[in-house]
């Protein structure tokens, strides 16, 4: 071999480098998923104790040989061949491993076919390395419990110090890249659950349009807002993984106004200097409470900003989105995981002991020691709702969302400014994308005093993937603020 595989194994490794490394037979596939074992069992299950990895794939060595093998024997399918990826528990693997969502009334549950999104990920050549720690349904179980806990799995931590937050329901998949225990993860979002944790843990997290990537495979929270997306440690490996993940898909309605979009991939769209000319809102008309609180860093977000102008960006200070302090209506969320949910239960094997919402609700009743540490007041409220979607209190609620958020939220501000994306700290603007089912990316944008990570979003339209992914990897360029934790 060329190099050593410790002078290698050094810092965090990105696609590019993996796959030059590969071709130049440096390393292989084999060791890479070696070293991220090494590196889970030394700071994940044991010394720090991150627990952002609840299960490994027994099989994902052998997979890697062969695509160690098939490399040699016939080049490779392209950037994510060998490449490890884990999954969020809420993604369906056809394997030898579980799909919880980190319950433990699911604990047993063995899918019987792949997420479409897994499915392209294996012809893609990744190697699915394992499962991540996840808040229990996505937090849809208790309004008490904290963000990354679940019953099966316990608390994730958050790497750069446990005492900080960690980060809306996909925060497994986050910690996991953060800590370099994977090259790359996949999450899921209903509101925040990739942008929040892609903040607090200071790596990219990309929230696509809903519809890009398809659903078939994911136990569900609302049919109306739900999407998975990636996580990676530069704009580059993220919009790798989200090019091998999307794509039309006949089961799953919402991907058929993607078809044939982004047929070109949106590596295409990895320009160093692509803030020069876009029209960038930044959007200052955050809540008090959200400006006073611990995710909020005035100086290191007037730093983003100064760095976007130098770039070539102009800006558009003190935009108006009319309907963003509004009270929002929860209608959707309450009843399409009512139906999703008991949809989903339903279908599962004789085995499993739950095949409905109040079935789980009197599991869990009846496991309270291991199940019950916050309670289930969010099941509960739900169990008895009807599942019919006729309610005019759902009906209502989904109409003023995609009305508020869309026409009178995102749309109205980038039409009225003429703006290519706008700009938010942390992810206070995830509701209003998420309502709208539209696209935001998160971005490490610096530390604040005491350690803990700060981060941007740059949200915009449906489908405008490729607008913020240009973006964002120019702002990503010119900074290079992202640090390693250390532990």
């Amino acid at each position: 071999m060329g190099i050593h595989l410790k002078d290698f194994f050094r810092n965090e490794l990105t696609i590019q480098h993996i796959q030059t490394a590969m071709d130049k037979d440096e390393i292989t596939s084999r060791e890479l998923v070696m070293y991220y074992l090494d590196r889970i069992a030394k700071f994940d299950q044991a010394g720090p104790k991150l627990n952002s990895i609840l299960e490994i794939n027994p099989d994902a060595i052998f997979i890697a040989e062969g695509l160690d093998y098939e490399r040699k024997a016939q080049g490779t399918r392209g950037p994510l061949h060998g490449i490890p990826v884990l999954l969020k528990d809420n993604i369906e693997t056809q394997d030898s491993m579980h799909t919880s969502a980190g319950s433990i009334a699911l604990e047993n549950h063995m899918a019987s076919q792949d997420a479409c999104l897994v499915e392209k990920l294996r012809n893609a050549g990744a190697v699915i390395l394992g499962k991540t720690n996840m808040t229990e349904f996505a937090n849809g179980m208790s309004s008490d419990m904290w963000a990354g806990y679940s019953s099966r799995g316990g608390q994730v931590l958050n790497p750069y110090g446990d005492n900080l937050f960690v980060g809306g329901s996909s925060s497994g998949s986050a910690v996991a890249v953060a800590a370099n225990l994977t090259v790359l993860s996949v999450g899921t979002e209903t509101d925040a659950s990739i942008l929040s944790p892609a903040v607090q843990n200071s790596v990219v997290g990309i929230k696509p349009t809903v519809g890009l990537i398809s659903r078939k495979g994911i136990i569900p929270f609302t049919y109306s807002q739900d999407t998975a997306g990636p996580f990676a440690r530069t704009v580059t490996d993220a919009a790798l993984l989200l090019e091998a993940m999307t794509g039309f898909d006949y089961s799953d309605h919402a991907t058929c106004k993607s078809k044939g979009r982004f047929q070109q991939g949106f590596s295409s769209y990895l320009d160093p200097a692509g803030l020069r000319g876009a029209r960038i809102g930044i959007f200052s008309d955050a809540s008090e409470e959200f400006l006073q609180s611990e995710e909020y860093d005035e100086s290191l977000y007037k730093n983003v900003i100064q760095t976007i102008i130098k770039e070539g960006a102009e800006t558009v200070e003190d935009i108006e989105i009319p309907s963003f302090h509004r009270e929002w209506k929860w209608g959707v969320s309450l009843y399409e995981l009512k139906h999703s949910l008991d949809n989903y239960l339903s279908q599962l094997p004789p085995q499993i002991p739950v095949h409905s919402i109040k079935e789980l609700v009197q599991f869990n009743k009846e496991n309270g020691e291991r199940a019950l540490k916050y309670g289930q007041d969010k099941l509960e409220k739900r169990a008895g709702l009807p599942n019919t979607l006729t309610d005019p209190e759902y009906l209502n609620a989904r109409l003023e969302d995609l009305y508020f958020s869309q026409e009178q939220g995102i749309d109205y501000t980038l039409k009225k400014y003429n703006l290519d994306a706008i700009l938010f700290p942390s992810y206070a603007g995830s509701t209003i994308c998420a309502k709208a089912g539209y696209p935001s990316i998160a971005v490490p944008a610096g530390y604040m005093k005491n350690g803990r990570p700060f981060g941007i979003t740059f949200a915009g339209t449906a489908f405008s993937e490729g607008v913020l992914i240009k973006i964002a990897f120019a702002f990503e360029q010119s900074t290079q603020c992202r640090k390693s934790p250390n532990f």
